[in-house]
């Protein structure tokens, strides 16, 4: 026992993942309640250990590796691991929503000040100052989310120690004042949106402080520093990263994000330039040392990072020319994994969206890589919305297939960055809705309503509340239905059996053929599942439970229930794989619970299917199904329709 003891003891030593800073960090870390509960049953207790468990077990519960949890949706709409949903909700809890009042109370004061500035006497009352405080909640969440995402990414090639320590700090910080050139630290109520990931600046305190802790580490840093003839008085030393590590994150930050350059407008619109190729696990010096004090967000600024992202593959960088006409600007990023394209990231904005002129370079290259065929609707679609801009600055009409790409109608617009290319809300915040909508849907202006009384029998459009009251007196002639234009639009669809699948046997099989992914569960339940020999067809319709009448959440059985009362029934079970075999447009993020009677899974629990889209992944999974678990306001279900 002894013995084996002492290999445990060493082989947490050889793989720790920085304990020992994060304990000089917090002192008291390895006795706070979270890190003891990781740490139960383990032979040694030293401090370094604890801290490593615990890490190791944030690695397992919120990266999730080895996809070992069940898929929940979170409040911001995406589908994380369990425990992540579930951390999520806890930190907005204790973080965001309990200052809905005072952030209300913030927002309303800059507000009216602002106004009687410009001669107008405006004061919220009641009412107003509680929209005021949802709408605040609303953006905090969503400026939080970002980070949580981020951070939560199995891909990002941050150690689990480094992400802790972001993500602790981040929760104490406002967004980066330029003028001081800081970062405010937050209180109660605070307005201020929580800081933007500068996926360049992460990556260098993430450097520094291993060199600061690893003397081999920073022999090679500095190694790469004097190879790019990087002046004496700036090299990395000891001292100056012992420095630094010491220094609170936000400084550490503040000081990343100044280093980091940027590229001026004359640079940006030079398009001449040269590519560049980093071979697979080539020494990262080149790449790193290219990429330091021009402006980029990308990560691979960061030596480890560098080294890292080459080990998986080969790394292409574009070079538009400075002011000596030499190829040193990096403007595109183009990284291979395993043979295929990986990313594709350019300098844009801080989400790292290609800028305009150079999407065509971008798809001349990629045309030459393989793993080409997953970008060609990218290009494609930047290239369109660059043709939208230039309209759009001179003045241009816009044509009716214009606006259906403009206002995503069929299909959505992707872009290179890790959000939407900001171009997509620029253009559409410059247009009138109101003159769009009859072009698009092809009808009158009075030909559509924005609520229920003014359906009539020519309606073509219907944009506004959602309810069964409303389906009820919706006309045939009403084909374009949206709660919010064009963000939300309601499903409402009709769909017929596919005859692939006429036995519980072979519904996995065909599934799996199709590309779609099965969870464990929803395998269980389909061998249970009763699948019609003859074509049928459904008529099918989705209403929150808060649309039913529940915005606090209600039971599964009273849910149902309500839903008979308004004149919809619940699905047949085959109505789960079969819908999930045809909604292959469904939206990233979106999960529809099926309304079924329940199946059992292996352990006797009740179930119902669920289709989710994830990413590029489309799975039909399972939710509870026990008729009194309860469900919140913001769940959808599936209903089939009355005939």
């Amino acid at each position: 026992v002894f013995y084996l003891s002492k290999c445990v003891f060493w082989v947490n030593i050889l793989y720790m993942e920085n304990p020992e800073f994060l304990k000089q960090k917090y002192n008291n870390l390895h006795t706070s309640r979270e890190v003891k509960s990781a740490n139960r049953g383990e032979i040694f207790q030293r401090p370094n250990i604890q801290i490593q468990n615990y890490l190791d077990r944030l690695e397992r519960i919120i990266l999730d590796p080895k996809k070992e949890q069940k898929r929940i949706k979170a409040g911001d709409g995406s589908n994380r691991p369990r425990a992540l949903s579930l951390l999520r909700e806890m930190v907005m809890n204790e973080y965001v929503r309990p200052n809905k009042d005072k952030l209300a109370e913030g927002a309303a004061m800059v507000e009216e000040r602002v106004a009687r500035q410009m001669g107008i006497d405006m004061h919220y009352g009641e009412e107003q100052l509680e929209q005021r405080g949802e709408i605040a909640v609303k953006d905090l969440e969503s400026s939080l989310d970002q980070w949580i995402s981020y951070l939560s990414d199995l891909n990002e090639p941050y150690p689990m120690w480094f992400r802790y320590y972001t993500f602790r700090n981040i929760l104490d910080l406002g967004e980066y004042d330029k003028d001081k050139q800081e970062f405010p630290k937050r209180t109660a109520g605070t307005n201020r949106l929580f800081p933007d990931i500068d996926r360049g600046a992460l990556a260098r305190i993430q450097d520094i402080i291993e060199c600061s802790k690893d003397p081999a580490q920073l022999e090679r840093f500095r190694t790469a520093q004097i190879a790019t003839q990087t002046p004496e008085d700036q090299l990395l030393t000891a001292k100056k990263a012992k420095a630094f590590s010491n220094m609170s994150f936000a400084k550490q930050y503040a000081e990343s994000i100044q280093e980091s350059g940027e590229i001026t407008p004359e640079m940006r619109a030079e398009t001449k330039g040269k590519w560049i190729k980093y071979g697979k696990d080539s020494d990262p010096t080149a790449l790193w040392a290219s990429l330091q004090n021009k402006g980029t967000a990308w990560c691979t600024k960061g030596f480890a990072t560098a080294e890292t992202q080459l080990k998986g593959g080969d790394f292409y960088v574009y070079y538009t020319l400075d002011k000596t006409g030499k190829p040193k600007i990096p403007r595109i990023a183009i990284r291979m994994q395993e043979g295929n394209i990986s990313e594709v990231r350019g300098v844009a904005d801080s989400q790292q969206n290609l800028e305009g002129n150079m999407v065509d370079i971008a798809d001349q290259k990629m045309s030459e890589l393989p793993g080409k065929e997953k970008y060609q609707k990218i290009s494609a679609d930047m290239k369109k919305m660059t043709e939208l801009a230039k309209k759009q600055e001179k003045g241009e009409q816009f044509t009716k297939e214009d606006l259906i790409f403009l206002y995503e109608i069929n299909d959505s617009i992707e872009g290179f960055g890790y959000k939407k290319d900001p171009r997509v809300k620029e253009i559409r915040t410059k247009r009138n809705l109101e003159e769009d909508s009859p072009i698009i849907f092809e009808c009158s202006p009075n030909q559509i309503a924005y609520k229920k009384e003014d359906l009539k029998p020519d309606t073509k459009a219907y944009i506004g509340e959602w309810t069964p009251e409303v389906l009820k007196l919706l006309p045939e002639t009403c084909t374009h239905i949206y709660e919010e234009f064009p963000n939300k639009k309601v499903f409402l669809r009709t769909i017929e059996t596919d005859q692939s699948i006429q036995s519980a046997e072979n519904a996995e099989r065909v599934l799996g053929e199709k590309g779609f992914k099965v969870y464990d569960t929803a395998k269980e339940i389909l061998q249970k599942t009763p699948f019609s020999k003859e074509k049928k067809e459904y008529k099918l319709v989705s209403f929150s439970v808060g649309q039913l009448g529940f915005s606090n959440g209600a039971l599964l059985k009273d849910i149902y229930k309500k839903a008979k009362e308004l004149g919809l029934e619940l699905c047949p079970a085959e109505v789960g794989p079969q819908l999930r075999l045809q909604y292959k447009d469904q939206s990233n993020g979106e999960y529809l619970r099926i309304a079924l009677e329940t199946i059992n899974d292996s352990d006797g629990d009740p179930r119902v299917f669920s289709v989710i889209r994830d990413g590029d992944e489309l799975w039909v999974s399972t939710g509870w199904g026990n008729p009194v678990d309860g469900w919140s306001g913001v769940d959808r279900f599936v209903f089939l329709r009355r005939k």
